[in-house]
């Protein structure tokens, strides 16, 4: 179950659903460092999918993990991250909803 620890800041703009896909065989560091007040940061293991929610103007940070750093790979907006009604699996989609809904346990 997701826990999410410093939720998306409510600064005007409504939080959208994005996903991302680390379709490399390397570990991935996942960062959003472009929004005040707010710092976002995954572990992107290969083949997974990253499902989060930030603001659109936001852009997603890849980091490839190498054996003792980090190397910026790709800078992603977050508005080509989105998750939207018309996608193809919409009961996946139904259930990140109520995923992203449920509180995190203490």
């Amino acid at each position: 179950m997701p826990q999410i620890l410093d939720p998306v800041p409510s600064n005007g703009s409504d939080p959208v659903l994005c996903c991302y896909v680390n379709a490399t065989s390397q570990i991935q560091i996942a960062r959003i460092t472009d929004v005040p007040n707010w710092y976002f940061e995954r572990v992107v293991f290969p083949g997974q999918r990253l499902i989060f929610e930030a603001i659109v103007t936001a852009h997603l940070e890849i980091h490839t993990g190498m054996m003792a750093s980090a190397i910026l790979s790709d800078t992603i907006p977050c508005s080509t991250l989105i998750v939207t009604e018309g996608d193809e699996d919409a009961s996946f989609r139904q259930e990140l909803r109520s995923i992203l809904a449920t509180p995190a346990e203490s």
